[in-house]
C-alpha cells in the first residue's frame, strides 16, 4: 500500500522592499511597448542613429586592446576607474574650461548609474530633492527609488527661475537640485549663463548640492557654449558634474563618469563597489584607445552636422503636422524638441490613435514631479533620416486629427 503524503502548507514568499512597491514600472515603457513593430517610425525614444556610430573606429580599439594587453583589458579593475581614461576624461574637462584631474572623476556604467550612486551617497527616505519642471524621467525613478520626494521648480521657456529655486531651497530644505541645462531632455532648453551664475549664488548661499547631467552638451548646431555650472563662483565645491559617451561615440559600451568633490566622490565609489565593482574594464580600454588614436571631436562635429538637418526638417514640418494653436521648443543643439497642443489635446490619451497611423512620440505627463500638462509631448530628431521625418509628422498629422482628447 502506498502512502501519500500530504502537501506541505504552502506560504507566500515574503513581500519586496517598499521602494520596490511604491515606484512601480516605466510609464514610459509601458505606454511604448506597442511601438517596436518596424513600421513605426519612432520618435519617442532617445536613440542616437545608429548607421552614424564610428563602428569601425571603435572595432579597432577594442581589436588593439585585446591583442596588445588581453590579460588587463579581460581582468578586474579598479572601482574608481582606468587611469588611462580617468587621465583623458580630465583632459577634455580641463580643455573646456573646467580644471580637473584623474583623481577627480569616477567612471561609471552610464552616466545613468552615476545617478543611482548619488541617490545612495546623498540621500536618506523622505529628503527634498529639487528638479527642473518638466524633468528627465529616469532622474525621477532614481530620486523616487530612493525614497526622496521630489518637488519640481518652477521655470519657463529658458529653464528653472533663480528665485523661484531660492525660495523652495529655503522653504523644503532641500539636499541638492538636479537639472539639465544644456539642452535638457524633455524640452530641448538650455539654461542661460546668467541662470546658471544665480543658480550656483543660490547653492553657495543656501547649501544645497547642484547635480549637472551633461549627456547631450557636445551637439551644439546654434549659438555659443554656455559654460558649466560646476565652473561658476560658488559652485566648486557643491556640483557634481555627469558625462556621458552615450551621445556623442555609442551607447552600447554604457560608459559614463562623474566629476565630484572628494567626499561625495568616494562615498560614491563604496556604492558602486557595491552594485557592480567597477565599469568593464576592456570597454574602458577601448575608449582610452579611441581618444589616442581618433579624433572624436571631429567625429561629434560629423554627427551634429547630421543632427543639424535632422533638426530643421522637423522645425519646417511641425506647423503643417501639428493642430492650429500648437507652440514648440527651438532647440540650438541636442536630441529632443518639445511641442504644447493646445486645450483640450491629452497627448496620453491619443497615443494608441497615433500609433495606428504606424507613429510615436512620448506623451509629456510622466516627465512631470508634480501636476502634469497633458498637452505636451517629446519628439526625437535625431535618429531618422529628413525624408522619414517628414513622412511621420504626415501621419502624426493624421493621428492627430479628429478628437483631442480621449
Amino acid at each position: 500500500m502506498t502512502v501519500t503524503e500530504p502537501a506541505p502548507a504552502h506560504s507566500p514568499v515574503p513581500p519586496l522592499a517598499a521602494r520596490a512597491r511604491s515606484v512601480g514600472g516605466s510609464p514610459v515603457r509601458d505606454i511604448l511597448a506597442v511601438t517596436a513593430r518596424p513600421e513605426v517610425i519612432n520618435f519617442a525614444g532617445g536613440l542616437p542613429a545608429p548607421e552614424l556610430f564610428d563602428a569601425a573606429g571603435i572595432a579597432a580599439t577594442y581589436r588593439a586592446v585585446l591583442a596588445e594587453e588581453p590579460a588587463r583589458a579581460l581582468q578586474y579593475s579598479t572601482t574608481e576607474g582606468e587611469p588611462t581614461l580617468r587621465a583623458a576624461l580630465a583632459d577634455r574637462a580641463t580643455a573646456r574650461g573646467l580644471p580637473t584631474g584623474p583623481d577627480d572623476l569616477l567612471v561609471t556604467t552610464g552616466s545613468q548609474q552615476a545617478l543611482s550612486l548619488l541617490a545612495t551617497a546623498l540621500l536618506e527616505p523622505g529628503d527634498t530633492v529639487l528638479v527642473e519642471d518638466p524633468c528627465y524621467l529616469a532622474a525621477l525613478q532614481a530620486f523616487g527609488f530612493a525614497g526622496a520626494r521630489v518637488v519640481p521648480v518652477p521655470g519657463d521657456e529658458h529653464g528653472v527661475d533663480p528665485e523661484a529655486l531660492e525660495e523652495l531651497v529655503v522653504r523644503e530644505r532641500p539636499k541638492l537640485l538636479y537639472t539639465v541645462p544644456t539642452f535638457q531632455n524633455p524640452t530641448g532648453r538650455t539654461l542661460p549663463a546668467g541662470r546658471r551664475a544665480a543658480v550656483a549664488a543660490v547653492a553657495a548661499r543656501r547649501g544645497l548640492w547642484i547635480v549637472e547631467d551633461d549627456p547631450y552638451g557636445q551637439l551644439r548646431y546654434d549659438g555659443e557654449r554656455v559654460p558649466w555650472i560646476a565652473s561658476l563662483p560658488g559652485a566648486e565645491d557643491r556640483t557634481v558634474l555627469l558625462g556621458s559617451f552615450s551621445k556623442v561615440m555609442a551607447p552600447g559600451l554604457r560608459l559614463g563618469w562623474l566629476r565630484a568633490p572628494g567626499e561625495l566622490r568616494r562615498a560614491c565609489a563604496v556604492a558602486k563597489q557595491a552594485a557592480d565593482l567597477h565599469t568593464p574594464t576592456v570597454n574602458q580600454l577601448a575608449a582610452a584607445r579611441y581618444l589616442a588614436d581618433h579624433d572624436l571631436d571631429a567625429h561629434v562635429t560629423r554627427v551634429s552636422g547630421v543632427y543639424r538637418e535632422r533638426r530643421d526638417a522637423m522645425l519646417a514640418a511641425l506647423p503643417g503636422a501639428l493642430p492650429e494653436g500648437s507652440v514648440w521648443t527651438r532647440p540650438e543643439g541636442g536630441m529632443f524638441l518639445w511641442a504644447r497642443l493646445p486645450e483640450p489635446y491629452d497627448t496620453t490619451a491619443l497615443l494608441p490613435q497615433v500609433v495606428r497611423h504606424d507613429v510615436a512620440y512620448v506623451p509629456g505627463a510622466p516627465f512631470y514631479a508634480g501636476t502634469p500638462d497633458r498637452t505636451t509631448l517629446r519628439l526625437c530628431f535625431v535618429t531618422q533620416t529628413p525624408e522619414e521625418i517628414e513622412e511621420g509628422l504626415r501621419r502624426l498629422s493624421k493621428g492627430l486629427a479628429g478628437t483631442p482628447g480621449a
